[in-house]
């Protein structure tokens, strides 16, 4: 099989077979005059393509320009500082368990707010909740069905446990 048969699936065409089904009794100079002129609109067919496509990309495609009025494009060495150690930045590794999958568990501290968005036909309400990564503490917005869930010791009062 030929690579042009394996790529597209059908035969190549031959520069004979470009001709219509009357000419194909030409033989000699004139076959071979005739496929050189259809062979000279290739390249002419393909600029068109190429114009084309290109005027189509132009309309779409803006040019990016930046503003850069406070930030200058150079990092220069000299402002760089010596890093001071700082040893309450440094997270024992003995702490942090790390799960087979390099997960590891966020335990949440406290709710801190309540908070209902009404939408058009339903209520969702979510809980701001306070959580602990050994040395850094977040805050997020939770659902409250799914805190409820999971850590429902956070929704009970202090003196019921």
């Amino acid at each position: 099989m030929a690579p042009y048969e394996a790529l597209y699936g059908r035969k190549c065409r031959s520069p004979i077979r470009w001709f219509e089904m009357g000419e194909s009794s030409l033989f000699g100079p004139d076959l071979v005059h005739q496929a050189v002129e259809k062979v000279k609109h290739i390249p002419e067919r393909l600029r068109i393509t190429q114009s084309c496509q290109k005027s189509y990309s132009d309309v779409c495609r803006r040019d990016l320009e930046f503003q850069l009025e406070l930030v200058h494009p150079v990092f220069h060495v000299s402002m760089l500082r010596k890093y001071i150690r700082d040893p309450s930045r440094i997270v024992p590794v003995e702490n942090v368990q790390v799960m087979e999958d390099l997960l590891y568990e966020e335990i949440p501290i406290a709710i801190l707010d309540r908070q209902v968005y009404k939408l058009r036909m339903k209520e969702v309400a979510s809980v701001k909740v306070l959580w602990c990564n050994k040395n850094v503490e977040k805050v997020t917005w939770e659902a409250e069905k799914t805190m409820k869930a999971k850590y429902l010791h956070l929704f009970q009062p202090e003196g019921s446990i």
